[in-house]
């Protein structure tokens, strides 16, 4: 008798090991979890469903403190627990555990303060690791507060300084087609005797100056759109190859110097891109060729399928980029040292470029040779 008491005792002691084992695992593996979000509206959504798969409960709840919302791990678990369930919990910040129903409900604290409480169904969990769980939880939804916070306050810093190298750079910009159109309309306005060429030259000069400035304005919307996520996209399934003759046409003034090679096959497959924008895209690259390119030189288009992607490059034969450089062209208002007192730009085409490339979730990159010229080529999924 004594012989088969000690038995039983030893197989509970360690099926209770086992299970503490079991649970230690599942709260390292459920923590582990909760590192890999830093934005609190994901991690909020993710936890319910998490806390299903890390301890085999049927369903989970997540009712949030600040937010007086509740979050399910799926639309059955809407019908078990309701706001005022959990906001009850939260308020007394004392946990219930109902093992008959199999039914449990753990406040989230963080030392004294409750910032929330779990509700489980299907639950055997002891109470020190729903504790745990909690723990987790809050001190999961605290970091994220927080990481959000220094994120906000970080783009603000990034914001100021951005709209002050902005500033500087585009009124310098302004400045040189302000000066030829008030330039060109005060000689059209004097009462000096013009011939007919001589005022179809001035006023082109007005309109190709106007242009620029629209375009300089353009730019710096886009700018601020793209850092504040605003611009809209509308994806399609198209060909690439519209892009790029919409491209060439729109840059045929940039390109009125040089001779242009196309490569681009008829069976290329289509991705999927807003036109408008991967077509804004082509017309930078080849707009810097046509500006950096020495006169009378050929610039290059290049389409071709590599792997699950489209590749398409533009290619000149310029003065070329050195290493150092090839890593910060793609930042905004970053210009070439050897090129920024000699050609007219912002430094903000390529940011935008590299920006709309990568909300295709594409990639854009450029290989240089100084004194041989670059090549910029950039990437887009197959549709």
């Amino acid at each position: 008798m004594v012989a088969s008491q000690l038995s039983e005792r030893t197989r509970r002691s360690k099926e209770h090991a086992d299970q503490q084992r079991r649970e230690v695992e599942r709260l390292y593996a459920f923590s582990q979890q909760l590192w890999l979000s830093e934005n609190v509206f994901e991690l909020l959504n993710i936890v319910p469903s998490r806390i299903v798969e890390s301890f085999e409960v049927a369903s989970a709840a997540l009712f949030i403190e600040t937010k007086q919302e509740v979050y399910f791990s799926d639309e059955a678990s809407r019908t078990l627990f309701s706001i005022a369930q959990l906001k009850a919990i939260s308020d007394r910040g004392e946990p219930v555990l109902d093992r008959e129903k199999r039914r449990c409900y753990m406040p989230l604290r963080m030392g004294v303060r409750s910032v929330g409480a779990i509700g489980l169904s299907g639950c055997d969990l002891s109470r020190e690791s729903l504790e745990a769980i909690g723990s987790l939880i809050a001190i999961a939804i605290e970091r994220g507060n927080t990481v959000e916070k220094l994120t906000r306050s970080e783009a603000a810093r990034e914001s100021d300084r951005l709209r002050s190298v902005l500033l500087d750079s585009v009124t310098h910009e302004f400045r040189t087609p302000l000066t030829a159109i008030k330039a060109s309309a005060e000689t059209l306005a004097s009462e000096v005797e013009l011939d007919n060429p001589t005022r179809k030259d001035l006023l082109a000069v007005i309109n190709e100056e106007a242009d620029r400035l629209n375009r300089l304005i353009g730019e710096a919307a886009e700018v601020a759109q793209l850092d504040s996520r605003q611009l809209q996209f509308r994806f399609e399934t198209r060909p690439m190859r519209e892009a790029i003759a919409a491209a060439v046409s729109a840059s045929q003034q940039s390109l009125r110097q040089h001779s242009l090679e196309m490569n681009v096959p008829a069976d290329l497959p289509p991705v999927r891109m807003d036109l408008e924008r991967i077509t804004e895209v082509i017309t930078q690259l080849l707009d810097n060729a046509g500006k950096y390119a020495g006169p009378e030189t050929p610039i290059h288009i290049t389409a071709e399928v590599q792997g699950s992607q489209v590749l398409v490059s533009v290619a000149d034969h310029g003065p070329g980029i050195d290493e150092i450089e090839q890593e910060m062209i793609f930042e905004k208002f970053y210009r070439g040292r050897n090129q920024r007192m000699m050609i007219q730009g912002t430094g903000m085409g390529l940011a935008i470029a590299k920006a709309i490339v990568q909300f295709h979730g594409g990639k854009i990159a450029v290989t240089s040779q100084p004194g041989h010229g670059s090549a910029f080529h950039f990437s887009l999924p197959l549709a």
